[in-house]
């Protein structure tokens, strides 16, 4: 068990029918909870119903909420989504909200101080305040999980590359990867030659890429870890990178073999890709049945 903090945004996830609670690091934070970490969330939501339905969520999830700060301005985060005949989703993401006025409180620094693992991302850098308020806490934080979310038109050259090198751990997608290796001066196209690329750029010395239905790849100490993927058939894939991340740290925070860990990274994305939400249950059996299958 360990004692985790995910920080940056928190949302309602609004599809056309209907509307669900997300955000990257909720997400890997419900997940990591429901691996039997301590997980806290810190957050900023509007004083509104939204607000009000996303704090319940997470006390009802069993996540320390002492993080999450209330907004008299600002609305709590929507992000209006839409998916493909594939399942595959694109976000329109409301802006401004209240999660990119997070403030940097003293309960955020010492719940942050306490933590085995901090994890960020790369969206909640796209307003001055939120982002000031991550570059603090990077410098007490112990370990530094880093998961990328390239969101046009909110990122840049100079806060990735800043996000970069401050992490002990990266989390990229393929494409992600390959733009910004491409941004640093990269001209491969062979992805393991680009991971160790970008390990050796940023002074990273653990990177994740996934690669949707096609698996994923573990970099660690200059030894990769493969995983070519589960078939599913997809309902949507919004959660499915969140779960996988959330999957991939809780093994590898208990110190379990790094392939055992992409595989079952691996499964959790995949089985959550099959259902619908960021966030549906997940039994011990189906994990299996995927992992065997």
């Amino acid at each position: 068990m360990s004692d985790i903090t995910c920080f940056g945004e928190v949302l309602w996830d609004e599809f056309p029918e209907h509307k669900k609670i997300g955000g990257a690091p909720l997400n890997v934070g419900i997940r990591l909870n429901s691996f039997g970490n301590n997980v806290s969330v810190i957050s900023r939501i509007g004083a509104d119903a939204d607000g009000r339905g996303i704090y319940e969520y997470i006390k009802e999830n069993g996540i320390n909420g002492n993080g999450l700060q209330v907004d008299d301005t600002l609305k709590t985060g929507t992000v209006k989504v839409v998916l493909n005949s594939k399942g595959s989703a694109s976000y329109d993401i409301m802006f401004p909200r209240a999660w990119d006025q997070i403030e940097l409180s003293s309960t955020a620094q010492k719940t942050v101080k306490d933590s085995d693992a901090f994890i960020y991302g790369s969206l909640v850098a796209r307003n001055e305040k939120s982002k000031e308020t991550l570059y603090e806490l990077l410098k007490i934080a112990s370990y530094k999980i880093f998961d990328v979310n390239l969101r046009e038109p909110y990122y840049t050259k100079e806060i990735l590359e800043y996000l970069m090198h401050r992490a002990d751990f990266v989390k990229f997608n393929d494409d992600e990867i390959y733009e910004i290796s491409e941004m640093l001066g990269s001209k491969s196209i062979s992805l393991e030659h680009t991971i160790q690329f970008m390990a050796e750029s940023t002074n990273t010395d653990t990177i994740c890429v996934t690669k949707g239905k096609h698996g994923a790849v573990l970099y660690i100490k200059g030894v990769f870890y493969h995983n070519s993927g589960y078939h599913i058939e997809v309902v949507d894939t919004v959660g499915a990178g969140d779960s996988f991340l959330a999957g991939l740290v809780d093994k590898l925070l208990k110190k379990e073999n790094p392939q055992e860990a992409i595989d079952f990274a691996c499964a959790i994305g995949a089985i959550v890709a099959s259902k619908a939400g960021a966030n549906p249950e997940i039994s011990q059996e189906e994990v299996v049945v995927m992992m065997t299958s």
